[in-house]
């Protein structure tokens, strides 16, 4: 298993699966991260927090808890 947070920048990855429940999970998913869909990694800044992504072509930035959560796979 590998998670949003593992990716390296310049890859494309298909989410797999969402962790956590509630609240947390509701907001991931209204900035349209669902399975299915592909999420290229742009940046990570120099700290490692946050990332920058891009998802449904648009940029979003991810902190990494919020990344840990998203579970993904190569395409």
């Amino acid at each position: 298993m590998i998670t949003l947070r593992e990716v390296p920048c310049g890859q494309t990855v298909t989410v797999k699966r969402l962790f956590g429940a509630g609240p947390v999970k509701r907001r991931i998913m209204d900035m349209g991260i669902t399975r299915g869909v592909e999420v290229f990694v742009r940046k990570v800044a120099p700290l490692g927090d946050p990332l920058e992504v891009t998802v449904r072509g648009y940029e979003l930035s991810l902190r990494k808890a919020d990344a840990q959560m998203i579970e993904v796979e190569a395409t």
